[in-house]
């Protein structure tokens, strides 16, 4: 995602602004070989680019990730077919955000479409305010969604999918709500290569899509559970939804982050503090931290999500380092 301001569109939707990077366009000629029969089409550091997944079996190909609109999903899906040399085609989206789905429809007839239930949901439910929201953020943005019609996916699974490409299996698995409420993880035993989507964007601040009332799904704690769970598992290689491709540390690094953001903002939530004096303290802390991160901005997107939770909670735990 990019920097935001939060707003109301005519939709009633929340609207981001405020994208000045280049066009978000996915190089296919720059696609990089990390195991065998995988490779993954990197983000660039561009805004609104994911990295893009390439996984073949005997059989088959999954591609993971469309980009963001028809035109780069038609530059994927040509270079997935080039690769497949005759293989059936699968797509699978590690969560309903614009630069990762709204591309889903170039596949449609050429490529079967999985999903987790939450996620076919999501894009049913919210897809059309994000498609208004992303529009707005800039010129360039509104010209790759030009044309974008959802699509419903055509297999929707409930917590897990174990998909054969002939010789390698892959494991999509739904993680339950986190960054949003559809998210899945994709795994491919074989190569040790875990494709996270945003639960991880390497070396940024945790991207918090928190735009209440119009958005609440994310939830901080929940997603600090699930990094507990996929760092425990120690990847050989993390694929993280933007941002370069690393290791394990990648993921202890997200958690370890939204392990702090949430003890230093319910300490402070339990004291007289309102919420923008919280989220200026900790927004401090937090840069000076992680001097190098990006996404200075969405610090404070997860304060207020914590702040919220923690009052759900208030009288069920007690706060990280108050007496129990």
């Amino acid at each position: 995602m990019t920097d935001v301001t939060e707003m109301t569109n005519a939709a009633g939707a929340p609207k981001a602004v405020e994208h000045t990077g280049p066009d978000p366009v996915v190089h296919v000629a720059g696609a990089q070989d990390i195991a065998h029969d995988l490779l993954v089409i990197p983000d660039r550091g561009v805004q609104l680019v994911p990295n893009i997944g390439i996984i073949g079996g005997r059989d088959a190909v999954l591609v993971v990730e469309t980009g963001l609109g028809p035109r780069n999903a038609e530059r994927v899906l040509e270079f997935a077919a080039d690769h497949a040399r005759g293989r059936k085609l699968y797509l699978t989206t590690t969560h309903f955000h614009p630069e990762h789905a709204f591309g889903a429809e170039v596949f449609t007839g050429a490529a079967t479409y999985l999903a987790n239930r939450d996620q076919a949901a999501d894009l049913e439910t919210k897809g059309p305010g994000y498609l208004e929201m992303f529009r707005q953020l800039s010129e360039s943005a509104a010209r790759q969604l030009e044309g974008v019609r959802l699509v419903r996916p055509d297999i929707v699974y409930d917590r897990s999918y174990d998909l054969d490409l002939g010789g390698r299996v892959v494991h999509l698995r739904a993680t339950g709500r986190a960054h949003s409420k559809g998210d899945q993880v994709i795994g491919v035993p074989d190569a040790d290569v875990l494709f996270t989507g945003d639960l991880v964007e390497a070396g940024q601040f945790a991207v918090f899509p928190w735009f209440p009332p119009h958005d609440t799904d994310v939830s901080g704690t929940r997603w600090l559970a699930v990094m507990e769970r996929l760092a425990a598992r120690r990847p050989r290689t993390v694929v993280p939804g933007h941002g370069g491709l690393g290791g394990p540390q990648l993921l202890a690094d997200v958690r370890d982050y939204l392990a702090e953001l949430r003890q230093e903002t319910w300490l402070r939530r339990d004291s007289a503090a309102d919420e923008q004096t919280i989220a200026d303290e900790i927004a401090d802390l937090m840069i000076r931290r992680r001097p190098q991160w990006i996404g200075r901005e969405w610090i404070g997107k997860g304060v207020g999500c914590l702040c919220a939770e923690r009052a759900a909670h208030a009288h069920d735990e007690p706060a990280p380092g108050s007496p129990s």
